[in-house]
C-alpha cells in the first residue's frame, strides 16, 4: 500500500489579526515540539489526547491534521486504519482508512477550521487510493456546548464532512442503525476499484438473510 504523506500547509489570517495555519500530515517528532490547548478534551483529558495523537502519527498509515497558532494546537484530525474491534476493519483491507477524530477547542470553533481540514487533508493525491470512512455516532458530539439537538447537530456534521467529500452511505452495522442520527459517511478516492468498492458494499452490509 502507498504510505506516502504528501504534506500541505494553508495560513489563514483573520479579521482580527489572529492566524491560523492548517497542515499535515505532521510527524511525530514535529508534534512532540508543539503544545496542546487545554479545550482539546472531548475525548480524553488532554494530555492523553495529545499522546493518543503523537502515537497515531507514527503509524504507518497514520495522518494527523492540525489548526495550530503559532506551535499551540487548537484542533486536530486523525486517520488510521479502522479499530479491530469494528466490522470496517474485517479483511485487513488497505485501502479503507477511518477519520477516526475531529476536534476543535471550544474558543475557536467559529472559524469553519473543522472544513478546512477535512479539504486540506483530501488534498493530498495518495488520498485517492483510499475509501475514507467515518462512523458518526451522537453520543461523540458536544450537544451541551453547542444548544443543539441531535438532528440539528447531525446537519452541521453531514454538511462539515462534505467538505471533505464524504456523503452518507447506508450499512446495517448494529450500533449505527441503532439510533436515526448516526451513520456511515464515505468518500471514494478516485482510484478505488470495482472489486475494492465490492469489498466496501459486503462490509457494509454484514447482516443479510438468504430464504
Amino acid at each position: 500500500m502507498n504510505y506516502k504523506k504528501t504534506f500541505i500547509t494553508e495560513e489563514i489570517t483573520y479579521s482580527n489579526d489572529v492566524t491560523i495555519t492548517i497542515e499535515g500530515p505532521v510527524d511525530a517528532h514535529t508534534l512532540r515540539q508543539m503544545t496542546f490547548d487545554e479545550g482539546l478534551n472531548s475525548f480524553r483529558v488532554p494530555e492523553e489526547q495529545f499522546e493518543a495523537i503523537i502515537e497515531i502519527a507514527e503509524l504507518p498509515e497514520g495522518r494527523i491534521i492540525v489548526a495550530r497558532i503559532d506551535n499551540h494546537i487548537i484542533g486536530y484530525t486523525t486517520y488510521l486504519y479502522p479499530d479491530p474491534l469494528e466490522r470496517w476493519s474485517d479483511g485487513n483491507l488497505p485501502y479503507i482508512l477511518e477519520l477516526g477524530a475531529i476536534e476543535l477547542s471550544l474558543n475557536y470553533r467559529k472559524y469553519g477550521l473543522g472544513n478546512k481540514m477535512l479539504k486540506l487533508a483530501m488534498q493530498a493525491p495518495e488520498m485517492e487510493d483510499f475509501i475514507v470512512i467515518t462512523t458518526e455516532y451522537y453520543w461523540h458530539w458536544d450537544l451541551k456546548n453547542s444548544g443543539l439537538d441531535v438532528y440539528e447537530y447531525q446537519k452541521i456534521m453531514h454538511k462539515m464532512m462534505a467538505k471533505g467529500g464524504l456523503e452518507v452511505f447506508a450499512t446495517d452495522d448494529p450500533e449505527i442503525i441503532s439510533h436515526p442520527a448516526n451513520s456511515l459517511m464515505a468518500r471514494i478516492g478516485k482510484n478505488i476499484t470495482q472489486e475494492q468498492m465490492e469489498a466496501f458494499d459486503q462490509l457494509r452490509f454484514m447482516n443479510r438473510f438468504f430464504f
